[in-house]
């Protein structure tokens, strides 16, 4: 008996001392013996409407603090286990509560070093610890106590066992409450003894950041049939909507529609609502990803049958959860995912699932999870037969109920458009939504020829900050300015001439780089990750093999540019750049280095050869800071390519100045988004750079200017340098150019508090109401 219960013995991934796994495993014992250091989970279930936390009384057969009053709930992780399902299992296990993911709120990390019983039980752990929320204590009868665990459970007020702590009361297991354990308490305490006042002033200031604008573009260049069509067009773009919601947490849709119900409850939770429009998650987008609610606003949600019925008891209430501090895995990787675990997950499969793994399209998930959620019984066990616990879902898959209603608008209006090429991109995203391949539908949107300009789909990869490789969904509907548009083709035609003369070395060029087809357009509506700051123009597609086959395709929201320049950037050069240089801030300068950048993105590395002679992707090198580097490539690539044009006629020789002296107004405009936001980090990098060359003066007053004699020099090196680290997938290269550069330095800190005195808007909220008015007159809504 004692043979097979040493074979049966719990083994833990021991981790090195900073916290990351060492690679190796250990029975729990010899962990415990040898004071290795390893994980755990704590999980405390506090009651809002008492103020009261649960406790348990361990056991008194435990191997540490026997019989003392503890945590709601705790266990260690098992080796190749993860943190919430195994927060989930314990409660269900000791207590007898089988809890969904979203009642589970990640609050901190905890290291406990600790040595009991005489030194002979040595406890050095990184503890994650969650906090549920309920609304009412639940009744003591309604668990059901693991004896082997738990002797006894109770309620008492978070003050009274901090006091206990403070006290080191010899009946609860000690914790420093003066250390990284006093978060617990700290954090109830700002959620529910915050002053409301306050609160509403803040929110009020974090509003006025964006001037309110209203895009009116005219219909009347369109025909009939695609009137007819822009209705369920529209449609389908509000989907985008609720796709993306669910792509940046998975608790994020019950916590929009909770505020969107309460929103005329009180002034305070009307600011909430409007706040969280702006930003689409409880994370403010130019504030680092600071969150502006807690889990103490968001959805209640009931669950009758999750614990021992109890007569006169109509079940359990809890708030559904998101993180004080914004995901990482955003909804496209379990949250306790890490990348080793990915990693060595992405080398057991075959080479079609890796690329399905780290491709644009599909989201990663854990085997026992689901086995977990689909269990009724307290004895819930993961499948131990699979090698790991990852598994890949399409999208197609995972977000079919939306799509499938999506493809089924789109393929109406396409039945009803007179325009060949909408017809066929409408038709194929269609199609796209339902088979999860968008290669041609991505085609049909490059060769589009339609005064109704239509961008839905998943593009960008900016949520995805583990390695940015998953795409969120967004859609931009746009009347095509055929004028403008027109006037523009030349920049498209002379890609390949700014390619060969790039300043970077001749073998990482390419020979065939594709002109850009570039549309400008007014912009009517949009939907999906179009959260905070409002994007002024793109470039698409991302998917490489598209790029190196056919290039990419350029849209320029002019309406969006032009209600930038006038409410933000012209009052940001008068206040910020020196007064003989502020005549040179105009739009077409802003409006040129806006094309420019987009142009950029279709230059440069893309698919390239690491030095090992293997083929990749400057993308799948660099993961996550991939996003960021390529925004300041395109930005100072975009800046060299101006005064390239210029040399050669190309462009009036009188707009150089302009150009330079705009986009130094443009770089305090886009560093207000926040370090955590790729143009936001790849604006401080270009500022820092340039002017730590000299090309940006900081005069008395506080104001700054362009140095004209150093800024071309500045330009092209740090062009060269961005664009040699991304032929070279040189992911050390780009986390040192990023770490010394992307900072919030004196200089950029001076510009901004004068911004923050004179109360500058940091960008547009703008309103619709023209698709307002198509919605209006449809039939369906």
């Amino acid at each position: 008996m004692a043979e097979k219960e040493q074979q049966e013995e719990e083994h833990f991934d021991v981790l090195t001392k900073t916290g990351h796994k060492a690679g190796f495993t250990k029975p729990r014992s010899a962990v415990h013996r040898d004071g290795d250091y390893h994980r755990a989970v704590h999980v405390w279930i506090y009651a809002e409407s008492t103020q009261e936390l649960l406790l348990q009384r361990r056991a008194d057969c435990k191997d540490s603090w026997p019989g003392l009053w503890d945590i709601s709930s705790a266990g260690h992780i098992s080796a190749g286990d993860s943190s919430l399902i195994t927060a989930r299992r314990e409660l269900h296990e000791e207590l007898g509560v089988l809890l969904p993911k979203d009642a589970f709120e990640s609050i901190f990390v905890f290291l406990e070093e600790s040595v009991t019983n005489g030194g002979t039980f040595i406890n050095n752990e990184y503890c994650d610890v969650y906090l549920v929320t309920t609304l009412e204590p639940i009744p003591l009868e309604a668990f059901t106590l693991q004896e082997s665990e738990v002797s006894a459970v109770k309620y008492i007020s978070f003050e009274e066992y901090r006091s206990m702590l403070a006290n080191k009361d010899p009946q609860y297991v000690p914790y420093d409450i003066d250390g990284q354990y006093g978060q617990l308490f700290n954090i109830i305490l700002r959620r529910y003894k915050g002053n409301v006042e306050e609160r509403s002033l803040d929110l009020q200031k974090k509003l006025s950041r964006y001037a309110p604008v209203s895009l009116n573009p005219e219909l009347m260049g369109l025909t009939d049939a695609d009137k007819g069509a822009l209705k369920y067009i529209i449609k389908a773009a509000m989907i985008m909507n609720d796709i993306f919601y669910l792509q940046i947490w998975y608790s994020n849709p019950s916590l929009r529609d909770w505020l969107s119900k309460n929103a005329e409850v009180s002034s305070l939770d009307n600011l909430k609502w409007r706040y969280y429009c702006i930003n689409k998650s409880p994370w403010s987008c130019i504030d680092e990803n600071e969150s502006f609610l807690s889990t103490a606003d968001s959805a209640i949600k009931l669950l009758p049958e999750v614990t021992t019925p109890v007569t006169g008891w109509k079940g359990l209430q809890y708030r559904s959860a998101f993180p004080v501090e914004k995901a990482p895995s955003a909804n496209f990787y379990p949250p306790d995912m890490d990348k080793m675990e990915f990693e060595l997950w992405k080398d057991s499969l075959t080479v079609d699932q890796r690329q399905e793994a780290t491709g644009f399209f599909s989201v990663i998930k854990r085997h026992c999870e689901l086995d977990l959620d689909s269990s009724k019984c307290s004895n819930a066990t993961i499948n131990s037969t699979l090698p790991y616990d990852l598994y890949v879902v399409p999208y197609s898959q995972e977000y079919k109920k939306f799509l499938a209603k999506a493809a089924e608008f789109l393929r109406k209006a396409g039945d009803m458009t007179s325009t060949p090429s909408l017809k066929r991109l409408l038709h194929g995203k269609a199609d796209a939504f339902l088979t999860n391949d968008y290669y041609e539908s991505d085609i049909a949107w490059m060769e589009l020829d339609s005064k109704l300009d239509i961008t839905i789909g998943p593009y960008e990869t900016y949520e995805d900050a583990i390695f940015g490789y998953k795409a969120t969904f967004e859609a931009f509907i746009g009347i095509r300015d055929d004028e403008a548009t027109a006037q523009l083709k030349l920049f498209g035609d002379y890609l390949q001439v700014l390619e060969k003369n790039l300043p970077l070395d001749d073998v990482y060029k390419s020979e065939d780089v594709i002109a850009a087809p570039i549309r400008v357009v007014q912009l009517l509506y949009n939907a999906g990750d179009v959260k905070g700051p409002q994007t002024v123009a793109f470039n698409l597609p991302n998917d490489e093999r598209i790029v190196k086959d056919r290039g990419t395709s350029m849209v320029i929201l002019k309406n969006v540019s032009e209600a930038k320049f006038k409410l933000i950037l012209r009052p940001i050069a008068d206040v910020c750049i020196t007064k003989e240089q502020q005549n040179y801030v105009d739009f077409n300068s802003f409006f040129t280095h806006t094309i420019c950048h987009e142009c950029c993105h279709g230059i440069g590395p893309h698919s390239i050869t690491l030095p090992s002679g293997k083929k990749s992707t400057v993308r799948l090198e660099l993961q996550e800071l991939h996003s960021a580097l390529e925004e300041a490539k395109a930005d100072i690539v975009g800046l060299w390519a101006v005064k390239y044009l210029i040399d050669k006629d190309v462009l009036p020789n009188t707009s150089i100045r302009s150009m330079y002296v705009s986009f130094l107004a443009g770089c305090f405009r886009s560093v207000r988004f926040g370090l955590e936001e790729a143009h936001g980090k790849g604006q401080a990098l270009q500022f820092n750079w340039l002017f730590e060359k000299g090309a940006i003066v900081l005069h008395e007053g506080d104001t700054f200017s362009v140095d004209f004699d150093k800024v071309e020099g500045a330009v092209e090196s740090l062009s060269r340098k961005i664009l040699t680290i991304q032929a070279m997938g040189d992911k050390d290269a780009a986390n040192e150019l990023l770490q010394k550069y992307c900072d919030m330095t004196q200089p950029l800190k001076i510009a901004l508090q004068k911004l923050e005195i004179v109360q500058v808007p940091v960008d547009i909220a703008p309103t619709f109401p023209i698709a307002d008015q198509v919605l209006q007159t449809s039939p369906e809504r």
